[in-house]
């Protein structure tokens, strides 16, 4: 704003000028809505300025801006909203920036700006823009602005800047206002309202609406259920209402009024996440924005709970995603919901994404009752990649289309069981030198994306064994509940069931799976049969235990390590070069809670296990100033044979941060095999350290994770929410499920 003796106050603290002023500021923040209050006490004017997007279909953020006089004289002045209007891909943040602007076509509005670019620049392909960029604004009467500055040029001039924008602060002027219609230049959505005089205590206000519409009638729709104060008092009440009731359908009640607060943000995530995918706030840098594949069915577990119907709808999708070879797509794309093989365009597998497919089927069948699910069909994913990205299929092409095809030239359909058979059956069998599943490019921790050849997630290995039971268990449901004594699969899935009748003796020969996955493959690609046979669910429940057993036995055997100091915990890896990654070393003991996670959710650690675990993650692990619990121990040097995670700064990302999905399914494993206390001390920590936010410098929720320094950092890209409120539901307070009967053993000592 500009008064009428000259002074220029930023009334969102950024001008230049600031330093001339003394001021008072408050922030406050509530679901889906944003307000700062800042009081210039040298000028004597408060301004009040509300964000929020209405809960309706627009595409509409609002901009409540408020002015008080809180000086004993009357005050003149002029107010203008400033918006920069970039109206395009980030990707042309760094890539042809100019040459982009060169396509914006900038219409004026009588209550702002409009963009429409003349199409979204892809070398790969250009495409017709349709969406039209626009600011407008009205006063609290509906008035429309005085002077529009629609180009960046116009409004900073010529070396000036944002925060010093020479149309206000030098008087330059403003775009000819005859002149509707400027091509080719940044934009600007620069709005002069008129002259205002405040008597002591009056105040004025301004409506300033930011959108993006595909259909340029939508824009004169916004003015007109919005273009007042009162009307957008009315949207604010509504949007505070249909987010209270969002927040409300899981509300926990405990005698810790800012613990269920907290919760009540922590449950929204998930919705948040459906809504705009793990990647749509600006303040982190991570990657293209959609859904990764653990999102996928991780957020699944808390939408479970809030839209039951829909999400079931999704899971049914999601297993679609799923290629024949185990593997998957890794990304949903927001057009159309299409699978795609991944983010940048790299072939590359994650091994452990086989495993959260089951964990959230298993939840719906228990909440539901709906163990006939598991028989449901549907396609699987088919791109170029086969073999788990050993190789590709040089024949394929997107004409071929995206559904696995029998040699009939037919879709192929199968039953939802024989998804998640095929997902952890090829696994089985998937292994490296020491005999555990191979880490291929990645298991959860991505960052350990460089030992593809040699190296094994002996982490996920115990994963896949808890599994492989729960397969068992799930199935000897459906015999009983359904009457169901056979389950239809692919013929060629026989190849990997090798213990129907009595326990294969060659599990303990690298060799004899490595060669019956390769006679698998062989079979099934590029095409299957189509031919499908019966198997007796008791000889495949026979089969899975089998291999479960064996796992189990076979890592307890192998795995188990104690330290110099006399802790013991289970080793979860092995780099590149075949060499054991966690135990004593030179540089000091190396441990990750990833591994004792897994170790102790499954049932592969002994109860006696579970508690030498505890001590080794407190003594290793935990931090006794934050109370939180790392990721892993400080290896002190770079692991280019096994990866990038550990070229971080330690206490950063996946390299010793507080890693709150980890945390947090430390924390379910440690309720769900009865160490309730030691549980209960893990979901502390992380509230206390998120509730800090004089370090978390967070609004209320769950980040990704926080820095060494407490800071929480990538505020809405994992799946720990809904873990969260999963365990605190489902373990805390003991509510779950059991085949559709609700079952409480609440665990709150």
């Amino acid at each position: 704003m500009v008064t009428d003796t000259g002074k220029i106050w930023s009334a969102t603290g950024v001008s230049k000028n600031k330093r001339d002023y003394t001021e008072k500021v408050c922030m406050q923040g509530g679901l889906l809505w944003h307000q700062i209050t800042r009081k210039n006490q040298t000028l004597g004017l408060t301004a009040e300025i509300i964000n929020f997007i209405p809960a309706a279909d627009d595409q509409v953020e609002i901009m409540s801006v408020k002015l008080t006089n809180n000086s004993k004289k009357e005050i003149k002045f002029k107010s203008i909203a400033a918006i920069p209007m970039y109206a395009r891909s980030a990707d042309n943040l760094r890539d042809h920036r100019h040459v982009t602007s060169l396509l914006h076509r900038i219409q004026l509005d009588k209550n702002g700006v409009l963009v429409t670019p003349t199409m979204t620049f892809d070398e790969r392909g250009h495409n017709i823009n349709e969406l039209t960029y626009a600011v407008l604004g009205v006063d609290e009467k509906g008035s429309s602005p005085k002077k529009i500055y629609p180009t960046v040029e116009c409004f900073i001039g010529e070396g000036g800047s944002f925060e010093y924008p020479k149309a206000l602060f030098e008087q330059t002027s403003a775009a000819n206002v005859n002149q509707k219609f400027f091509q080719g230049k940044e934009a600007m959505g620069a709005l002069e309202f008129g002259v205002k005089s405040l008597k002591p205590g009056q105040s004025t206000s301004y409506i300033i609406l930011m959108g993006i519409a595909a259909d340029k009638t939508a824009l004169k729709k916004w003015i007109t259920r919005y273009g007042s104060s009162e009307k957008t008092a009315k949207a604010l009440v509504q949007n505070r209402k249909f987010w209270e009731e969002k927040s409300n359908q899981v509300k926990f009640t405990t005698h810790n009024p800012v613990l269920d607060n907290w919760l009540k943000w922590v449950g929204l995530q998930p919705t948040f996440r459906k809504i705009f995918g793990n990647s749509f706030l600006p303040d982190f840098d991570y990657g293209r924005g959609g859904r990764g594949w653990r999102d996928l069915w991780q957020d699944c577990l808390a939408l479970l709970l809030t839209f039951p119907e829909e999400t079931k709808a999704m899971l049914l999708h999601n297993f679609g995603g799923i290629r024949i070879d185990g593997s998957n797509a890794t990304i949903i794309s927001t057009e159309g919901y299409k699978f795609i093989a991944d983010r940048n365009q790299i072939t590359r597998v994650w091994m452990d994404h086989g495993v959260w497919p089951l964990i959230t089927t298993e939840l719906y069948i228990h909440e539901s009752g709906d163990i006939a699910f598991l028989l449901k069909k549907a396609p699987y994913f088919r791109d170029p990649q086969l073999s788990r990205a050993h190789s590709k299929d040089a024949a394929w092409s997107e004409s071929y289309g995206t559904h696995l095809k029998t040699q009939a030239g037919k879709i192929y359909k199968g039953t939802l069981i024989e998804h998640i058979l095929i997902q952890h059956l090829v696994q089985f069998f998937n292994v490296g030198p020491h005999n555990h599943i191979r880490l291929e490019n990645a298991d959860w921790n991505d960052g350990l994306d460089m030992a593809a050849d040699k190296g094994e997630s002996v982490a996920f290995t115990c994963f896949y064994a808890g599994n492989l039971k729960k397969i068992a268990t799930l199935l000897s449901y459906l015999s009983a509940v359904k009457g169901v004594e056979t389950i239809e699969v692919l013929d060629e899935l026989g190849i990997l069931l090798d213990s129907l009748k009595k326990p294969c003796a060659q599990y303990s020969k690298i060799e004899y799976k490595l060669n019956t996955l390769e006679k698998y493959y062989k079979a099934v690609q590029p095409r299957v049969s189509g031919k499908t046979k019966l198997i007796k669910i008791s000889e495949l429940i026979h089969d899975l235990k089998a291999k479960s057993e064996w796992m189990v036995s076979y890592i307890r055997k192998t795995e188990w390590v104690t330290s110099k100091s006399g802790h013991s915990f289970y080793n979860g890896y092995y780099d590149n070069k075949a060499r054991r990654v966690e135990g004593d070393h030179k540089l000091g003991l190396r441990m990750a809670l990833t591994s004792q996670t897994f170790s102790v959710m499954s049932g592969v650690a002994t109860d006696s296990q579970v508690a030498e675990i505890i001590a080794s993650v407190d003594r290793y692990l935990r931090d006794s100033k934050l109370g939180g619990v790392r990721l892993n121990t400080d290896f002190k040097e770079i692991q280019p044979d096994l990866g990038r995670a550990f070229s971080f700064a330690y206490g950063e990302k996946e390299n010793g941060a507080f890693f709150n999905h980890m945390q947090v399914m430390y924390a379910f494993a440690l309720y769900y095999r009865g160490f309730v206390k030691e549980g209960y001390k893990v979901l502390s920590g992380i509230h206390k350290m998120s509730i800090n936010t004089k370090s978390s410098k967070i609004y209320p929720g769950l980040p990704e994770y926080f820095n060494s320094e407490g800071r929480g950092l990538y505020h809405y890209l994992t799946g720990s929410a809904s873990w969260l409120i999963t365990t605190y539901l489902t373990q805390v307070f003991g509510i779950m499920g059991h085949l559709g009967d609700l079952l409480i053993t609440p665990k709150l000592g």
